[in-house]
């Protein structure tokens, strides 16, 4: 039965590993935070792979929007394979985001800003890696073991921790207050589970479809197309809503497939005119969405809670990780062994 494996225990164990996040490593991420400020840091990079990249996504709009730090991702084969690692810039602090800490290429990049005297710190489902012990700070996600190869409860705990640490640069009580409800929302998220369960089998015979989100968001629409090609083997392509109209907008034609992440925020009318040219084009629109105007566009409207945009990515994903879990099942495939993937990647 579904509800045996590990992917829908692991999706369902979210609340309770937030909580535990937030609960354990506040004081780990704080001081963390008051280093950023005594060092007086500037900028941020981030070296991660797969989902945990993605996270790295949303760091980007988070801490550079509202700790306005700018934060780039790494490209981790200049240290690993060419050997050529660049010159970090004054005052970076260098971030490992990996749920296992084992892949040497990350590993590299944190070993040699040391070298360089950099600040570093890691966001890891195991403390005691390799990648952990090359840097001053180490954040653990508290997750629990995590034993389906799809990551699930280590990529939201990778989001709370990132949103922890900006909400503690910022010294915001109101941030830190909302970031707490996060396990009540995601709680109430997982409650659609039967009915999302009933929207993947209209969908078992999809083979490819685009994902697109923007803002906060374009980084869950990354994770939701990753869900989808390796639980479901669909050419699931992902997109910002900006990205998506300079040139892809052609793929679309009656009954194209189009998961579009639009919450509540910023970008909402945005979001709402892209929604109606995908209409106009007839596409077959999923939305995963708490704004009533946006899922009024959808075939298959995929409800999340009302939450602040900043943390919409925690909420918004779970409805894509269901999906993504329902449609494997669907289509006969093993959601804990996806064909050709191990839990642990180690790439160079």
């Amino acid at each position: 039965m579904l509800t045996q494996s590990r992917l829908y225990q692991e999706i369902h164990q979210q609340p309770d590993s937030l909580a535990r996040l937030l609960d354990q490593q506040t004081t780990t991420i704080r001081a963390l935070a008051h280093t950023i400020r005594d060092r007086g840091i500037t900028n941020v990079v981030v070296a991660a792979r797969g989902s945990s990249d993605n996270a790295g996504r949303y760091a980007q709009y988070l801490l550079g929007g509202v700790n306005h730090l700018p934060v780039a991702l790494t490209t981790p084969s200049l240290f690993s394979i060419y050997q050529q690692p660049p010159r970090f810039a004054p005052d970076t602090l260098v971030l490992g985001i990996s749920q296992s800490g084992k892949s040497p290429d990350i590993v590299s990049v944190l070993a040699e800003a040391e070298r360089q005297g950099q600040l570093t710190a890691v966001f890891t489902n195991v403390p005691d890696s390799d990648l952990a012990r090359n840097a001053r700070h180490v954040i653990d996600l508290c997750a629990g073991e995590e034993r389906s190869i799809a990551a699930t409860k280590t990529y939201t705990g990778e989001l709370a921790a990132i949103a922890l640490l900006s909400a503690l640069l910022s010294d915001d009580e109101m941030r830190l207050s909302a970031l707490h409800e996060v396990p009540v929302f995601v709680q109430e998220t997982l409650a659609l589970n039967a009915a999302i369960a009933q929207t993947a089998e209209r969908y078992r015979y999809m083979n490819d479809c685009v994902v697109i989100g923007r803002g906060y968001n374009y980084a869950s629409a990354f994770e939701v197309a990753l869900k989808l090609k390796e639980l479901t083997y669909t050419m699931a392509e992902p997109y910002s809503s900006a990205d998506f109209l300079h040139g892809p907008l052609a793929l679309i034609q009656q009954g194209f497939p189009a998961l579009v992440i639009s919450p509540i925020g910023a970008l909402s009318q945005e979001m709402l005119r892209f929604l109606g040219q995908l209409q106009e084009r007839e596409a077959e629109i999923l939305c995963i969405s708490n704004d009533p105007a946006a899922l009024a566009y959808a075939h298959r409207p995929l409800p999340m809670p009302v939450i602040s945009e900043w943390l919409s990515p925690i909420a918004a994903v779970i409805p894509g990780q269901l999906f993504a879990m329902h449609l494997a099942y669907a289509k006969n495939y093993d959601p804990d062994h996806p064909r050709g993937l191990r839990k642990v990647t180690e790439t160079r």
